[in-house]
C-alpha cells in the first residue's frame, strides 16, 4: 500500500510543479513568441526579406510585446508607440542598458558612448554632452559652422550647372564636416582624397551593416565569424577609420595647448591627463578611439542619408518642394541664408523635414537595449540583461498616430490651421535615456541644409516623378536609400 501512496504523491507533486512552472512562465517570465528550436532558435519563422519583415509578421500573431530567439538567445520585441514609450520612457532606468550588434561588436567591444553600459556609459555621456555643448557655445557656434558649410555646398553645386549628379558624397561631406569641425577641429575640402576615402568606407560600412547577410550573422555570429562575409569587411573598414583617428589623436597630443582646447579630442586628452592616477577611470585611450569613431560614423551617416532620402522624395513629389520654396522665399527672400530663428516661421518646411525622417525610417529596428535589472513589464518578468529591440519603425508607421503611415504626407505633422503639430510616435532618434546624443545638431543641420539648397536651387530628375523608385536598397539595422541622379538648377 505504502509504495502506491508514495507513487501517487510523487506524481501529484510533479503535476503541481509543472502547473506552477507553466503558470509562472505564462505570467512572470518572458513574453510569448514562437517556439524555438535548439541552437537554431526561430530561424524557421524568419522571413527571407529580413528581420524587420519577420518581426512585423510575428507581431500580428503575438501582439506588441513578444519574444524571438535569434539563434540561441531570446530577445524581447517592443512594437508600437505605446509599448516603446512604456519601456524606454516610463521605465527609463531599467531599459537603459545597451545590447550588442554582432557585426560591429569585435570593433566596439562595449567601449565608446553608444555601445557602453553602466558607469562607463554614464561617465562618457555626461562628458560628451557637456563638451559638445561647450564647443557649440564657443566663438563660432554650431549654427555658424552649418551656415558656412551650406555656403560652400551652394558654391559646389553651382559648378555642376544643372547637370545630373549622384548627391551621395556631397551630402556625406557636408554632414561629416560639421562633426569633424567639432571632433577634429577642422573641415575638409570636398576634393580631399583621404577625406573622400574615409567617407566611402563609412558609406560601405553602413550599407553592409544594413545588409541581409549582417542580419543572418546576428543569428549565428558564434559560428559564422569563422567564415568570410560582411562582418569581415566591416571589421577591415572600421580598422582603417580607426587608424586615421589614431593618427589624428597623436597630432592632437603633439600640439595640445591645455589653456585652449580646440575640439572634442583636445578636451578628452586633458580629461585623460587629469584622471591618469585613477586606476578605474573611463577616460583612457580605448574609450577615446571608440567614442570618436562612433561620433564620426553616426554624425556623418544619419544626416547625409536623411538628406539623400529627402531629396529623392522631393523629386518624387515636386509639389512639396515647390511649397517649401515658397515658404522659404516668404521668410528669408533671396538676399540672406536661412537661420535657425526662421524655423518657427516655417511650419510647412519643418513638417516636411519631420515627414522625411519618419518616412526614411533610418534605424527601423532601433539600436538594441537590455534591461539593467530584473524588470516587470506588462505582466512579464524580464531577467536582468535580457536584450530588447525597440522597433522604431513600428512607431514611425503607427496607424494610431499617422493617418496614412505608408504614404509620404507632410500633413501628418500639421494641424487644421497649418501649424506644426507634435506627435508622440515621432521618434527617429529613439526616446528615453539612450536617445541619440546628436539629435539637436542633426535637426539643425537638416533644417539649414535643406532650406539653403531649396532657396538656391530647384531640383529635377532625368526620370519622370511617377517612375522614381523610392524603395530602399537595403533594410536591416539601418535603411539605405537607392542611388539616384538629381539636377540642381540655379533659381
Amino acid at each position: 500500500m505504502e509504495p502506491t501512496v508514495l507513487l501517487i504523491l510523487t506524481l501529484l507533486t510533479s503535476f503541481l510543479l509543472l502547473l506552477v512552472r507553466g503558470h509562472t512562465k505564462a505570467c512572470g517570465q518572458l513574453p510569448p513568441g514562437p517556439r524555438p528550436l535548439p541552437l537554431l532558435g526561430n530561424l524557421l519563422q524568419m522571413d527571407r526579406r529580413g528581420l524587420l519583415n519577420s518581426f512585423m509578421q510575428l507581431r500580428e500573431k503575438y501582439g506588441d510585446v513578444f519574444t524571438v530567439h535569434l539563434g540561441p538567445r531570446p530577445v524581447v520585441m517592443l512594437c508600437g508607440t505605446k509599448a516603446i514609450r512604456e519601456a524606454l520612457v516610463d521605465q527609463a532606468e531599467a531599459f537603459s542598458g545597451r545590447g550588442t550588434v554582432a557585426v560591429v561588436e569585435p570593433i566596439l567591444q562595449g567601449y565608446g558612448m553608444i555601445f557602453a553600459n553602466g558607469e562607463r556609459w554614464k561617465a562618457l555621456r555626461r562628458f560628451s554632452v557637456a563638451t559638445m555643448k561647450d564647443l557649440g557655445m564657443g566663438k563660432r557656434s554650431v549654427e555658424e559652422r552649418i551656415k558656412e558649410e551650406a555656403r560652400c555646398l551652394v558654391e559646389e553645386l553651382q559648378k555642376f550647372q544643372g547637370a545630373p549628379m549622384d548627391p551621395t558624397f556631397l551630402f556625406q561631406s557636408i554632414s561629416a564636416n560639421i562633426i569633424c569641425s567639432t571632433v577634429f577641429g577642422e573641415r575638409f575640402d570636398y576634393k580631399d582624397r583621404q577625406f573622400l576615402h574615409l567617407l566611402d568606407l563609412i558609406y560601405q560600412t553602413f550599407s553592409l551593416y544594413s545588409s541581409f547577410s549582417s542580419q543572418v550573422f546576428e543569428l549565428f555570429s558564434g559560428f559564422l565569424k569563422y567564415f568570410p562575409g560582411a562582418h569581415k569587411q566591416i571589421f577591415k573598414n572600421m580598422q582603417e577609420v580607426l587608424y586615421y583617428i589614431g593618427q589624428s589623436v597623436e597630432k592632437h597630443r603633439a600640439t595640445l595647448d591645455p589653456s585652449n582646447p580646440r575640439d572634442f579630442i583636445d578636451t578628452y586628452l586633458l580629461r585623460m591627463e587629469k584622471e591618469k592616477s585613477n586606476p578605474h577611470t573611463e577616460f583612457h585611450h580605448q574609450n577615446l578611439m571608440i567614442s570618436v569613431v562612433s561620433l564620426f560614423f553616426a554624425g556623418t551617416e544619419t544626416t547625409s542619408t536623411t538628406l539623400r532620402y529627402g531629396f529623392l522624395l522631393m523629386l518624387k513629389y515636386p509639389h512639396v518642394a515647390e511649397k517649401v520654396q515658397k515658404e522659404v522665399d516668404q521668410v528669408t527672400g533671396s538676399h540672406r541664408l536661412p537661420t535657425l530663428d526662421d524655423r518657427t516661421k516655417m511650419p510647412y518646411t519643418e513638417a516636411v523635414i519631420n515627414e522625411i525622417q519618419r518616412f526614411s525610417d533610418l534605424a527601423p529596428i532601433g539600436v538594441p537595449h537590455k534591461v539593467t535589472k530584473d524588470t516587470l513589464f506588462r505582466g512579464y518578468l524580464l531577467p536582468k540583461n535580457t536584450e530588447v529591440y525597440p522597433i522604431l519603425s513600428s512607431a514611425l508607421h503607427d496607424p494610431q498616430y499617422f493617418e496614412q503611415p505608408d504614404t509620404f504626407n507632410p500633413d501628418h505633422f500639421l494641424d487644421a490651421n497649418g501649424a506644426l503639430m507634435k506627435n508622440e510616435a515621432f521618434m527617429p532618434f529613439s526616446v528615453g535615456k539612450r536617445i541619440c546624443l546628436g539629435e539637436g545638431i542633426a535637426r539643425n543641420e537638416l533644417f539649414l541644409f535643406f532650406t539653403t539648397i531649396l532657396q538656391n536651387f530647384s531640383v529635377s530628375s532625368p526620370v519622370a516623378p511617377e517612375d522614381i523608385d523610392i524603395s530602399p536598397k537595403e533594410i536591416g539595422f539601418g535603411k539605405v536609400p537607392p542611388t539616384y541622379q538629381i539636377c540642381f538648377l540655379a533659381r
